[in-house]
């Protein structure tokens, strides 16, 4: 897998999915995402580069896997 940056939201949020399949991603703490993105293997970019509307994009696209494999 290419390196991941925060702008590939839909590579994390798919990375995330595969690593934590059972946990429903509307129960987090954007605290706990920020850091699950930036230990991902492949996980590339400045952790200090996210924002709020990006942690909100990963989540939804996470959300969005979590429901199509439910």
């Amino acid at each position: 897998m290419p390196a991941l940056t925060w702008d590939q939201t839909d590579s994390i949020a798919l990375a995330l999915q595969e690593k934590f399949p059972d946990l429903d991603p509307t129960h987090i703490r954007y605290t706990d995402l920020h850091k699950w993105i930036t230990e991902l293997p492949d996980f590339r970019d400045d952790p200090q580069a996210s924002t709020e509307g990006k942690l909100e994009a990963i989540q939804m696209a996470w959300l969005d896997e979590y429901q199509d494999n439910r």
